[in-house]
């Protein structure tokens, strides 16, 4: 890739879709917030604990994201996480973010609900009026975990309802289809929030057209297996159903073996709505921007391929009308220049 395609990729308008913010925790704020809380792990060193980030598939990875979200315990403690990681957005470019967050990983060791949305959502609103960097929250359900669960969680939720924008569906996907979750997507719908959930990554293409005609998502995060089913490509195509891609999780958890073997170009030409995320950034390699520059490194991606990623950030994401027009208008504006 030549120098002046780096820049551009580094420097155009995005917005980053598929976040999980505990994925955001690098090893050195883990340990400072061990430190802070008292909390014993099972690493002597920073260096150690980023030796054992060598995944095998997802379930190893979900092993070690949960030994490290035990640090958070304090509402400053998902403050100062939210802080990280918007810095890094900052500095890729990031205009809008739309955030997951995994509340049952908190409850479930009695974490209140509100200590970790409110410490979130105070740093998200910081970086609103400090930088204009517009964000949104999007609660997660763990689907190894039972809808009752998910339904309990939901209803923990309401008091804070004003700082929700949309539920999605993670966590282990083998054996854990998205039908399992229909009674409360449907609750969500009811609500007015927005539906997204993760399939078709390790699942098989079939996991995204139940969450498609089943969840009634609007979104599907991941989706790169939807070219194993022609049909079903050809659908999300026609219906514009975006996919929030993440290409360095999927090489680091052997969906694909190598950067060059990812399907990111198929997808674009199958006329899909795709864009480029960094789903848990500190523990696959890379912030947006890495995802972007190792993609186009590798593969056969130009300057127009970047500008249709960047429109499709915007277009895909859940801002209102005037405002993704104003950031789609930044988007040809940057690449006019």
């Amino acid at each position: 890739m030549d120098a002046a395609l780096r820049e551009t990729l580094k420097q155009m308008p995005k917005a980053e879709l598929h976040m999980h913010i505990e994925g955001s925790l690098e090893p050195e704020l883990i340990f400072a917030l061990a430190e802070r809380n008292q909390v014993k792990l099972n690493y002597a060193s920073v260096e150690e604990l980023r030796r054992a980030y060598a995944f095998t598939d997802l379930q190893s990875f979900l092993d070690i994201y949960y030994a490290g979200a035990s640090v958070l315990l304090k509402e400053q403690d998902f403050y100062d996480m939210t802080w990280a990681y918007l810095q890094h957005a900052r500095e890729d470019n990031v205009k809008h973010a739309e955030i997951f967050f995994d509340p049952q990983t908190h409850t479930d060791r009695g974490v209140p609900f509100g200590t970790a949305i409110n410490g979130i959502h105070r740093a998200l609103k910081d970086a609103r009026a400090e930088w204009g960097m517009s964000s949104a929250i999007i609660m997660c359900f763990l689907r190894h975990l039972s809808e009752e669960a998910a339904l309990e969680t939901l209803e923990q939720s309401m008091p804070y309802r004003d700082k929700i924008i949309g539920v999605g569906l993670d966590s282990s996907e083998r054996g854990h289809p998205p039908e399992k979750f229909a009674r409360v997507f449907a609750r969500c719908k009811e609500l007015g929030l927005r539906l997204v959930a993760h399939a078709g990554e390790e699942g098989p293409p079939e996991y995204i057209r139940t969450a498609l005609d089943l969840l009634k998502v609007e979104r599907i995060d991941h989706g790169v297996r939807c070219l194993e089913d022609p049909a079903l490509t050809q659908r999300l195509a026609r219906d514009k159903v975006p996919l929030t891609v993440c290409p360095l999780s999927n090489i680091k958890l052997r969906v694909f073996d190598k950067v060059g073997d990812h399907n990111l170009v198929k997808l674009l030409d199958a006329g899909l709505t795709v864009t480029v995320n960094s789903d848990d950034p500190a523990y696959f390699g890379g912030y947006v921007n890495e995802n972007f520059v190792q993609m186009f490194d590798a593969l056969p991606l130009d300057k127009n391929h970047a500008y249709r990623l960047a429109r499709n950030s915007f277009a895909a994401s859940f801002l209102d009308a005037q405002a993704k027009q104003k950031f789609l208008d930044e988007v040809d504006a940057f690449f006019e220049q």
